[in-house]
């Protein structure tokens, strides 16, 4: 590698050490946990005490960014069962910082009091991944504010909770074992990455409890339980369409592949990509394991150049997105960059900054290609700003307990709404219906990173439907 490639890397190595700032979010609580330690709730058991902690329906904040003194005195409020304080300091809170969904969901929880209500609980990654989960919380946050705007579920408000669940299987599995056992949690949103899915789906299922992650795309959760559904595409719709893209519009045959071992979404994605290609009449001739110890992008990228590769795909998990992005930049544009949906970040806009213009990325939803529907509006109203993916296929998570709920408001209930064919709602991404394995039969969206000024980012690039994308 040249002088000015070791130089390059170091710079990329630097940045990723620095990192970026990222947003935080913070939860509510009312007198929804039972009281003995038998039923899993506030045990006095510190295991379970620290799990309780995770979950909050207003009562305090598990964000690392310090909140406004105008929400701290909201949170304090409904805490101690103020409400009209807590609704008015959190209004307040709100206009100081309306991209914030936590204060959103707080406000519309303060609102509620203590009246009749129906709950869910988000699970998301508050204390990995803040900016994951704050794109989440605005999907849910958002359905959530229209509909008890529009007086609830005939007439029943729905009260959201939020649990921290670090994207971690045994942290996700306690929240669930405590959310099992309390009968009023009606539903979950999430988890998030697929391992965590799968993981909490071992204990929601014999606790007949629904979870529909807007996140998880391993094809190992199709027909996994009854239990778990998702609004988000499995990773054979991705795998196929980057294929596709690679021998019909790329015009090439020759793939080279980075994944993540150890992420169960990244092995997923990577195995569907392998078999898809096969399929179009390509090959991948070479698989590179970024979780490994000895990984080195430069060895890594010669090597697939010297056995021909044409394209870099990068199946990437979040958690290995530093050593993706590394590829990124020792490729130097020399071959075409695919890569999944976990690649669709600010950051990789930020760190790969020329290094990605090109690439293209599967995504199960993008802002400018589903101007049909009034949901870009409504967002870009309430957030102040463009909202991506994740937000959307939350609200259709949302979205979709809302319908089953007006239906039939039980977990027993929502499950046989669910998985019926005749089962349908609209959300952000149009007609929200499940398949008898718990998947949603959708397409996705290729997305093309390119160079903007000005950009909606921020960054001076951005990702842009595939079909629109100007250079």
């Amino acid at each position: 590698m040249s002088q000015k490639n070791e130089t390059a890397v170091l710079f990329l190595a630097l940045l990723i050490t620095v990192g970026l700032v990222g947003g935080g979010a913070w939860l509510l609580k009312d007198n929804i946990w039972p009281q003995n330690s038998q039923d899993g709730g506030n045990s006095l058991q510190p295991n379970n005490k620290l799990i309780t902690d995770r979950i909050s329906f207003g009562e305090k904040t598990l964000s690392s960014i310090e909140a406004s003194p105008t929400k701290k005195e909201g949170i304090t409020a409904l805490a101690s069962g103020n409400y009209s304080k807590a609704i008015s300091n959190l209004e307040a809170a709100l206009k100081f910082n309306k991209n914030d969904p936590e204060t959103l969901i707080f406000l519309n929880n303060a609102r509620i009091e203590s009246a009749k209500n129906y709950t869910i609980v988000a699970s998301v990654p508050l204390g990995t991944d803040p900016n994951g989960s704050l794109e989440i919380l605005r999907g849910i946050a958002q359905a959530q504010n229209e509909i008890n705007a529009a007086g609830g579920i005939k007439g029943v408000p729905l009260k959201v909770g939020i649990a921290n669940d670090d994207n971690n299987p045994e942290v996700a599995q306690q929240i669930a074992n405590v959310l099992v056992k309390n009968q009023e949690v009606l539903g979950v949103v999430g988890p998030y990455a697929s391992d965590v899915t799968l993981a909490a789906g071992t204990v929601y299922t014999p606790g007949q409890l629904v979870a529909i992650s807007p996140i998880s795309t391993s094809v190992k959760i199709s027909n996994f339980s009854r239990y778990i559904f998702r609004t988000v595409p499995s990773d054979f719709m991705a795998a196929r369409a980057l294929a596709k893209y690679m021998v019909e519009n790329l015009q090439k045959k020759n793939a080279a592949v980075f994944f993540n071992s150890q992420s169960n979404y990244s092995q997923s994605l990577k195995s569907e990509f392998v078999s898809s290609v096969s399929l179009e009449g390509g090959q991948v001739s070479s698989e590179f394991d970024l979780s490994k110890a000895d990984f080195s992008a430069a060895k890594s990228v010669e090597q697939a150049i010297k056995q021909g590769a044409e394209v870099l795909m990068l199946a990437a998990s979040t958690d290995a997105l530093d050593k993706a992005l590394q590829v990124v930049q020792v490729n130097q544009k020399r071959l075409s960059l695919l890569g999944g949906d976990d690649i669709y970040t600010p950051k990789t806009l930020e760190i790969g900054q020329q290094q990605t213009v090109g690439m293209v990325l599967a995504v199960p939803w993008h802002i400018d290609s589903n101007l049909s529907t009034d949901f870009p509006q409504k967002s870009r109203q309430l957030w102040g700003g463009d909202v991506n993916w994740r937000t959307a296929l939350a609200y259709d998570a949302t979205r979709a307990f809302i319908a089953a709920l007006e239906r039939n408001p039980s977990r027993i209930g929502i499950q046989q709404t669910l998985s019926s064919p005749k089962f349908s709602t609209t959300g952000a991404s149009g007609t929200i219906r499940f398949l008898s394995s718990g998947d949603r039969n959708a397409p996705v969206q290729l997305v093309q990173i390119v160079s903007k000024n000005p950009s909606r980012s921020g960054t001076g690039f951005d990702f842009v439907p595939v079909s629109t994308s100007r250079n």
